[in-house]
């Protein structure tokens, strides 16, 4: 199992400059990856200063040279597909192959997400996938979904990572539609429930989504890393909060659990 911190580029010491400074701590304490959550505004609250999150993952590549990198999760839906497309492949170059893409459909309290209904969302994500995965063969394009449209459109830079870079899919697992979706793609960042009434992931929904599909990577985050790893989740993360920086290092100084 490999572990992994996420945070939120938001507020003091969680700028660009500020999060190279904690991703090198990061792999000098032993973690696997450190994860950003992508906001432009942190869950709603204009008061806390928030960080172009793909900027910040730049800073965090050159500052670093073992650990993963990436989103969990960028809600698609908000940004145009072929341009996540080309600053994904940007970013694997720059990192030499170390990033990965989790994304979701948004968070309701997102001021920038269109104003759709989940269900819209949902196909804007799904067709948005289909767009960057096609635009990542290097090939031209022809696309004609309800949302998004090509007429042989062609990114001729490929990623470093193949067959592309790791697209991991959050979302609410009890629904069939995002379990479909998590099993598509290469990877699960999921949780349970809905944002009114969360549930903890359990290492029986890690066993049950691994039944399905066995060459898949599944990521939990919080409850007992030895339970998961059991399970046999590829993953276990650990969340911090919008905290003073020296509070953050001090936590990531810890490091990763023992199992």
């Amino acid at each position: 199992m490999k572990f992994s911190v996420t945070v939120g580029a938001v507020g003091a010491g969680r700028d660009p400059r500020g999060l190279a400074e904690l991703a090198r701590a990061v792999e000098d304490c032993g973690w696997d990856a450190l994860f950003l959550e992508d906001y432009l505004v942190y869950q709603g609250d204009a008061s806390e200063p928030t960080y172009d999150p793909w900027i910040c993952l730049a800073a965090m590549a050159v500052a670093t040279s073992r650990i993963r990198i990436g989103t969990t999760v960028t809600p698609l839906p908000r940004r145009h597909p072929w341009k996540v497309a080309a600053e994904a492949v940007a970013l694997d170059h720059l990192s030499d192959g170390r990033i990965i893409l989790g994304v979701g459909i948004g968070d309701p309290g997102d001021p920038f997400l269109p104003a759709q209904p989940p269900k819209v969302l949902a196909e804007m994500l799904d067709e948005g996938l289909d767009v960057i995965d096609r635009l990542w063969t290097g090939q031209q394009v022809s696309f004609a979904g309800e949302h998004y449209q090509l007429d042989g459109a062609q990114l001729t830079a490929r990623p470093v990572q193949r067959p592309r870079i790791p697209i991991w899919v959050g979302g609410n697992l009890l629904v069939p539609a995002v379990r479909r979706r998590i099993l598509r793609w290469d990877g699960s960042c999921a949780d349970k429930g809905s944002t009114d009434a969360p549930q903890q992931l359990l290492p029986d929904d890690v066993r049950g989504l691994l039944a399905e599909r066995g060459d898949f990577t599944v990521k939990v985050s919080g409850g007992d890393p030895a339970a998961f790893a059991a399970a046999d989740a590829a993953w276990w993360g650990r969340w911090i909060p919008p905290l003073p920086a020296d509070e953050t290092l001090a936590i990531v100084r810890q490091g990763p659990p023992t199992l």
